[in-house]
């Protein structure tokens, strides 16, 4: 059945990207839905229990993945996620930086502090400079993100990875 299929490669994919099962269960369920859902929703689509389903959602505002929309009159809470999947993979990018490069390379920079040896300093930069290459990639627009990927982005967004310049105004001489 190729929504069981498509809530087991999403929960698998998650837990690779660092969400719980559960989180990407109800992403899966959030992002291919025609209406947005509500929580009770998520429970019969993602076939989880309603106690992991607040957990799960927890979990995916705090990583930015989805945002709160309300209905007028209805009380319930419905949950949207970015349609687009360049806006999905930077903000995933983002959080991956957040929770898992920066604090490596924090513990890295303490052990170079202790004293460790030459091969901590050389891993410490060559973790700093991936993290500033991913930070760089997070703050690019999902279009300019999805062009540098594909190969087709402008000079400037592969060398600036977001930084844009302004183009200089040539006087006409009549």
């Amino acid at each position: 059945m190729p929504d069981e299929a498509t809530r087991a490669l999403f929960a698998e994919l998650g837990t690779s990207l660092g969400l719980s099962r559960p989180a990407a269960q109800c992403f899966a369920a959030i992002w291919r839905a025609a209406q947005a859902p509500c929580a009770d929703d998520l429970v019969l689509r993602a076939g989880i229990s309603r106690s992991n389903v607040s957990t799960a959602l927890k979990e995916l505002r705090g990583w930015g993945l989805i945002s709160i929309a309300r209905v007028p009159g209805d009380r319930r809470e419905y949950f949207v996620a970015p349609a687009d999947p360049w806006a999905l993979i930077r903000q995933v990018l983002a959080e991956r930086q957040r929770r898992v490069l920066a604090p490596a390379l924090d513990r890295l920079r303490d052990l170079q502090a202790a004293g460790a040896g030459p091969e901590i300093t050389e891993l410490a930069d060559a973790l700093q400079a991936m993290a500033e290459w991913q930070e760089r990639l997070s703050q690019l627009d999902p279009a300019d993100l999805a062009a540098l990927v594909s190969g087709t982005a402008p000079a400037e967004a592969e060398s600036g990875a977001g930084e844009h310049k302004k183009k200089k105004k040539k006087s006409r001489k009549s």
